[in-house]
């Protein structure tokens, strides 16, 4: 399945502007250190009550006060889940993000959600080498059809890339993106969501006509009916959403703002495939640079058989 029923969240405990990261996220903005961070914690209550509300499982670890992590929000930049039971980490840019990278996470998820792991695929060792690829942030997986979408930036490494579709069976398809100011995007997940059959794309940031070309041609090829974004639109986190299924339903959670930016018509695309689930989340997204698909770690794993017990074996090339 493209959507998974479960998520992890990750409880901030020293949300702010991370000065690593505002070189290469043109949406994040400076801000002093600690601000409004009881309005943050209300934005992620928000999210995950208005997920649970309508049958998502949501998972929610506490982030730890030590060290300083930032932006640990964002959980889906160093973790995917799998459903053939594996759990691939990420190498990260900033320094500071690397220490997101918690197994005490990782083990409430398997322990509280009963999931098994089969095996952990860690690619976390290519920081040493400068080579980053910073997970469902960088990738825009269409888990049905085995493409991996990422657009090139310093968070985003062809070498770790080609790793990643080896190790987990993907193919790849790369380009360039850029936003108004003709700036690399920092991540695929700003310009690209994918869902069970419709995608949401900002095609003005494929700058170049055969890129854009190919990624709407790819899309509409496996079965994806396009809604195509403007940069302004882009900008609001619009494309920066997350299908999700429940047992009836499938939904899609996305931002108060970047519903706002939707035209009607864009609306009536979208609602012909998900139900939509606005939050109001203005803080994280203006001080953080990332929107509600970033704060959730999609969590595709299968449930084990309380007989049996997990293995795992680490994959490190």
């Amino acid at each position: 399945m493209q959507s998974a029923g479960s998520v992890l969240m990750v409880r901030p405990a020293r949300f702010g502007c991370n000065p690593q990261t505002a070189d290469t996220n043109a949406f994040q903005q400076t801000s002093s250190v600690g601000e409004q961070f009881g309005g943050v914690l209300q934005e992620f209550g928000a999210l995950a009550d208005a997920l649970r509300q309508k049958g998502v499982e949501v998972l929610v670890a506490p982030d730890s006060e030590e060290p300083v992590k930032p932006d640990a929000i964002f959980p889906n930049n160093w973790v995917s889940f799998h459903h053939d039971g594996t759990v691939a980490l990420y190498p990260m840019l900033a320094a500071n993000r690397r220490a997101e990278r918690r197994e005490e996470i990782l083990e409430q998820v398997i322990r509280c959600g009963g999931f098994r792991v089969s095996r952990t695929v860690d690619l976390s060792h290519r920081e040493t080498e400068a080579k980053f690829l910073e997970g469902t942030g960088s990738l825009v997986l269409d888990r049905v059809h085995r493409v991996a979408y990422a657009c090139s930036s310093p968070r985003t490494d062809l070498d770790v890339l080609g790793e990643f579709a080896q190790l987990l069976d993907y193919e790849l398809m790369t380009f360039d993106a850029v936003d108004s100011n003709g700036r690399l995007i920092y991540h695929t997940n700003v310009m690209l969501a994918i869902g069970t059959d419709f995608a949401v794309v900002c095609g003005a940031s494929l700058a170049n006509t055969e890129h854009r070309e190919a990624v709407f041609s790819r899309l509409r090829g496996t079965g994806h009916e396009v809604v195509d974004i403007s940069l302004q639109q882009m900008a609001q986190f619009a494309a920066n959403v997350l299908e999700l299924s429940t047992k009836n339903s499938k939904l899609l959670a996305l931002s108060m703002g970047a519903l706002a930016s939707l035209n009607s018509t864009q609306r009536r695309m979208l609602e012909a495939h998900v139900e939509l689930v606005p939050v109001s989340i203005p803080t994280i997204e203006r001080v953080g640079g990332g929107g509600v698909r970033c704060m959730l770690a999609e969590i595709h794993l299968p449930k084990r058989n309380t007989a049996a017990r997990a293995s795992a074996r680490v994959v490190k090339q």
